[in-house]
Parts: C-alpha cells; structure tokens; sequence
C-alpha cells in the first residue's frame, strides 16, 4: 500500500481492531458530508441576523468573521466572553465581545475559577456549526456593552437570543433549503467517500446511516455527494443496511422513540409496528436499542462515526458502550501547519533547552548567594561579590535569548487561527477540545475518506501514553526493552492460530 499523507491518518486513543467491528454507523453532517464550512456559516449567519433585524435589533452593519472563533471555545455568558482552556479547564486565552483580554485582565477575572461544562454557565463549541453563532454572539457582546441595544438583558440572554434565532431559521428550513439548491456552493465532495464505505459493506460490515437531518434534506444531499462515484446503477440508498434520518440524537440513544418507515420519494410516512427494522429501508425516528435488535449486535460490535463530540460519541459510549470514531475535520490543516512550522519549532525548542540551562544555573548561584549571606550551610567557597557578577552575566543571557524565544513563540501561537491558535493545543498542553476528543473518542481523523487507506481489516494500536518522567525513564538503557509490549486480543490470537 502506499505511503499515507500523515494528515489523512486515523489516530487512535484506544486499540480497536477493526476486524471485530461488525457494523458502522455513520452521521451525515460534517461526516458523510463535508460542507465548505467558510460559505455554510456565513450563510447561516445572515438568518441570524436577518431574523435579529426583523425583531428590531441595530445589526446590519454586522458582517461574519470565519476567523473570530474556532470549534472547542467556551462562551462564559456569565461575564459575555469566549474562552480558550487547556485541558484541566484553566483559562489560557479570553475574548469580551471582540476584543482580546490581555494578561492581567484574563487573571483577573479566571485565576480561581475552572470551566466546567457540566455548570450552565459554559457553553462548549461543539461542531462548526457553532462558528456562525459565537461571531455573532462576540458582536452582540459588544453593542450591549456599548448600550446600543434596547430592553434589560444580559450576557446569557443575548446568547439565548442567537440561539433561538437560528433555531427559527433551521425550523422554517430556510437555510437547508438554500443549502440544497446550491450544493456545490456549500459542499466539498470527496469521490472516495463512497468507495470507503463500499469496502467496509464488501467486508462484510453493516453500513448504517444515522443522522438527525430530515428526509427532504438528507435525500439530495446524500444523492449529490454519493451516486456520481458509485457503480452504474447503484445509488446511496444501496450501501446502507440500515438508514434513520430525523434521529433526533442524542435521545436516540437513550430514548425509547418510535420508528417510522419511508415509503415514497416525497416522504409518506408508515409506522413501524413490532419486531426488529426492515433491512434496506430508510427510517424517520427509532432508537439505537431497536437497531442492536435489528443487527443482532451490542455494544463493542458497533463502531459510530460522526463529528459532534456529545450528540455523536460521547452519548453513544457512555449510554450502549459502542465504539466511537470522530471526524475533526481541522485536523487535516492543523497538521499541515505544524508541519510546515517544524523548522522552527526544533529552534525554538533548542532556546528553550538553553534558557532552562541557563536558569537552572542562575538558581543555583541565587541559594549560594543566599546561604553565604544568611551564614548557613557550610563554606562553599564562594564570595558575595564573584557571584553577583556571574549572576549579572546569566541574566544578561537570559534576557538576550528572550528576545529571540519571543518572536517564534508568537509565531507557534498563532498557527492556524491567528486570535486563537491550534484547535488540539493551548501552548505546550492539550486544549480542552483535545482532552474531550481522547476521553470520548476511540479514534479520530480528519474525513471517513481517511479508513479507506487503513482497510476495513487493519488494528488500530493506540500510542503509548506518556507522561512527564517518561524521559527521565528512557535514559535507562533498559527501558524500551520494559516497555516495547503491545496489546493482544482474543480476534488477534483466533486469527493467528
């Protein structure tokens, strides 16, 4: 097989062997179908703001910013900021409204307080579908700020406002409907999409499609991106075993919802009756217990795909124990630019081995001038004037290379999203989103497309973990042979005999 662009990798959190997943499951949005998230948001953010306007609100000199806000923030609508916090929930960045809060006003106001999503004062930026809402939720922070808009209101109502605005756009269908008479517009096909998932049915796999996009939606969406790369004759109707739109996710999983088939193009409906789901046919509704009873299928048999880190994995594992893929589709971007950053990565790496060095150094000269003055500890040989020398020496060297470590510093911060940097990082640590994505996720990857170059066969082995004594650990020459092993499960030992 060839080389695989390391962007388009699967990156597993836990060891799946994909030999013993017997059915896939896949959403539609951002998963089957990658939109041009660019064009999809600034048109969902004219509803918000067109049905603002119509309420009265003073926005039409509003325009959408793409760049304004990344997927993993968290609005504070308690204070009407969005944030950035790695992955113990401390603050790293902070925006009020549209404007970035510097040091001592970011410390001010979160050195004793922890984002926490399960308190309602956090809002976590799910998908991308969520761009559109916290651009213009920054820029109503703003006008309130500057009393430019009318009633008693704050922070969490404007957030509620936006929400409930869009909500309307997508009830009337509005922007769906715009969507669908422009696909090309708002989609970015990948013809290898269907052949990943027609390797996957061929293996032997049930393929199941499970979104919460209505039928009137997901039927041309599915039609544009899917039957142009399928065989002559096949449409994608064919590749699923099962297919469930208007799933209503997360309920779907934990909910005893009824299930009704799809009997015609333009959506007659009839009710399921009794007994497990019609093999071939597309479904409104349903539950995932009725599905496994369908199949025949529970829990770890089961791999779900989709790119909404609650409604899609963290729901589907902790409620049936499915396993659980994410589809993030920055991720592609992200590593491309670190890629490209690595030259400059390994220099700034280098000043910083310098400058702990040189610190380490002016430490230890700092207790020597202590113990001397404070006559304790012994003679050390030292005298008060020769270290005040070399310690004015050490600081002139740290002060030199911080100017250097500076400029590259900025650089990395900015990779990818100038205002926020990379989506999985906030500095050295893991972002938030990041921690979210290895507690919920067994794997992730940038599209579905990416399982078409690991095969529906492959053993997915996650990465050793490491932590922070792992390199004083590895300067034992003995400690790769300590801890070279690999997991072995019973599918691997049947196959091998």
């Amino acid at each position: 097989m060839d080389a695989i662009d390391p962007s388009r990798g699967l990156f597993c959190n836990r060891t799946l062997n994909l030999r013993g997943i017997q059915a896939v499951g896949y959403d539609m949005d951002y998963t089957l179908i990658h939109y041009r998230m660019r064009e999809w948001e600034k048109r969902a953010y004219s509803f918000i703001r067109e049905g603002l306007q119509g309420k009265g609100w003073p926005v039409d000199a509003l325009r959408f910013n793409p760049d304004l806000a990344i997927r993993g923030l968290v609005i504070d609508v308690e204070r009407g900021n969005v944030v950035k916090a790695n992955r113990f929930g401390y603050v790293k960045r902070a925006f009020h409204g549209t404007t970035p809060m510097n040091y001592e006003q970011q410390r001010e106001v979160y050195q004793r307080t922890l984002v926490d999503l399960g308190d309602d004062r956090w809002h976590f930026l799910n998908t991308l579908f969520s761009i559109s809402s916290a651009c213009m939720y920054m820029q109503l922070v703003d006008l309130l700020d500057d009393d430019a808009l009318e009633g008693s209101m704050g922070y969490a109502d404007l957030w509620e406002r936006v929400q409930a605005t869009l909500d309307e756009a997508h009830m009337e269908g509005r922007l769906k409907e715009a969507i669908v008479k422009n696909p090309e517009r708002f989609v970015r096909l990948d013809p290898q999409m269907p052949l990943t998932l027609l390797d996957q049915k061929r293996a032997g796999k049930k393929i199941l499609l499970i979104t919460n996009s209505e039928w009137d939606y997901a039927q041309p969406m599915l039609a544009y991106a899917f039957n142009d790369f399928l065989p002559e004759a096949m449409t994608w109707r064919d590749l699923f075993d099962i297919a469930i739109v208007g799933a209503r996710k997360p309920d779907f999983f934990s909910v005893d919802m009824p299930a009704f088939r799809v009997e015609s193009k333009n959506g007659l409906l009839r009710e399921h009756q009794n007994g497990p789901l019609e093999e071939g046919c597309v479904y409104v509704g349903g539950n995932a217990p009725l599905v496994e009873e369908t199949l025949g299928l529970r829990g770890e048999e089961i791999l779900y795909v989709g790119d909404h880190l609650f409604v899609d994995v963290n729901v589907s594992k902790k409620v049936l124990r499915w396993r659980t893929a994410l589809v993030v589709r920055e991720l592609e971007q992200e590593i491309e630019a670190f890629r490209s950053f690595a030259g400059t990565q390994t220099r700034l790496s280098e000043l910083m081995e310098q400058k702990e060095q040189l610190e380490a150094q002016y430490s230890a000269k700092r207790l020597q001038r202590q113990r001397l003055q404070k006559d304790y500890g012994g003679p050390n040989g030292h005298d008060a004037e020769a270290l005040e020398q070399e310690m004015a020496r050490l600081r002139s060297q740290l002060t030199a290379l911080d100017e250097d470590i500076a400029p590259l510093a900025k650089a990395s911060s900015k990779l990818v999203n100038d205002h926020w940097g990379p989506l999985m990082r906030t500095g050295k640590d893991k972002s938030l989103f990041a921690r979210q994505v290895e507690r919920y996720a067994d794997v992730y990857t940038g599209r579905v497309s990416n399982f078409l170059h690991h095969t529906p066969f492959t053993y997915l082995r996650s990465h050793r973990g490491s932590l922070p004594h792992d390199e004083a650990a590895e300067q034992d020459p003995q400690y790769e042979s300590l801890t070279s092993g690999y997991e072995w499960d019973e599918t691997t030992a049947r196959e091998r005999g």
